[in-house]
């Protein structure tokens, strides 16, 4: 345990109905087998292993819930889900299909490791697994040029309150650039454009500190301007929980599942780096938390990022992640 980091603490420890808030984790990697990780696991956690597919693994035991150990690949989960009909033409081209795609996605699709929502002061245990997987040969997004790895995860929100959401959304568009600037986002992830930066005309109209909609509004102007999951903080799952019809007018995407969570999709996986850990993307998620929480101290950052904005110079040459770490966040 002398390689784990502290993990800061939120300014909201409870959720709505008044229990430790919790949070998923999931994390892609390669570098072990689907069986290697779901073991590994299994010893750590004292968790049983059952076997959904051949590219899926259920560690059950946990009173958290399921771990989930996949190849993140939809279309070989779902063929790994049927048997081949024996000494039959159609078993053998499908089962000569399905090891054709088996053997070209396996280098360029990771393996992911999908928590379940676990209570704050149990997220050192991922921490001290990630310590595991990585003495076990765990390996993550810089190890190769074809490794677009993440860390993902989702924490839970303290209350369904408006206000409170929009602050917390507020925060995190005014953080963004330091942010991403710390994540040091990988090449290979850059390329898969799998977070796009949220649309300047819905920055600009967030930031406004007269901006603290009802939460009907919050949706609508959200869905608007991001009816898509390919942003750094994707809120659909969240708004789909809150309110599954006003989501499903403006995207059918099946992937969204509804939680109540914030989704955090920026971090990569650094897995088989030395010291890198949840530590470092949570506890600047946590920086998003507490600018969040202190609605004088918000605004006057919006404030701020509203004249930097207003500044062509300043937005062309000027370093709002610098200035944001010298005068807006406290990270440690």
């Amino acid at each position: 345990m002398a390689e784990l980091a502290k993990l800061r603490s939120p300014p909201w420890r409870q959720n709505a109905e008044g229990d430790v808030r919790r949070c998923g984790v999931e994390i892609e990697m390669n570098g072990m087998s689907l069986d290697q990780v779901s073991e590994l696991i299994s010893q750590l956690m004292s968790l049983a292993v059952k076997q959904d597919g051949r590219y899926e693994r259920r560690l059950t035991g946990d009173p958290a819930g399921d771990w989930i150990v996949e190849l993140d690949f939809d279309l070989l989960k779902k063929m790994g889900r049927q048997e081949h009909a024996v000494d039959t033409l159609s078993g053998e081209v499908s089962e000569s299909a399905e090891a054709l795609l088996k053997t070209v996605s396996l280098p360029l699709v990771p393996l992911e490791v999908v928590s379940p929502p676990l209570p704050l002061d149990r997220l050192d245990e991922v921490e001290h697994l990630i310590v595991e997987l990585r003495k076990a040969g765990a390996r993550g997004t810089s190890d190769t040029l074809t490794n677009a790895f993440g860390m993902q995860f989702n924490p839970e929100i303290p209350s369904k309150d408006a206000e409170l959401l929009t602050a917390v959304l507020k925060s995190f568009l005014c953080l963004y650039e330091w942010l991403f600037k710390r994540a040091q986002i990988d090449l290979a992830r850059r390329v898969t454009l799998f977070a796009e930066p949220f649309p300047k005309d819905y920055l600009l109209k967030v930031i406004d500190p007269e901006y603290w909609p009802d939460l009907a509004q919050l949706m609508d102007d959200y869905l608007e301007f991001n009816p898509t999951r390919n942003r750094a903080l994707d809120l659909l799952p969240l708004f789909k929980y809150l309110d599954a019809p006003r989501v499903a007018r403006k995207t059918q995407d099946v992937l969204i599942k509804a939680r109540p969570t914030w989704h955090y999709r920026l971090p990569n996986c650094e897995i088989d780096q030395p010291g890198w850990g949840l530590y470092r993307s949570w506890n600047d998620w946590v920086e998003v938390e507490q600018l969040a929480s202190d609605r004088e101290r918000l605004n006057n950052c919006c404030r701020d990022y509203q004249k930097f904005l207003a500044r062509p110079l300043d937005r062309w040459f000027g370093d709002w992640a610098g200035h944001l770490d010298k005068n807006w966040v406290q990270p440690s």
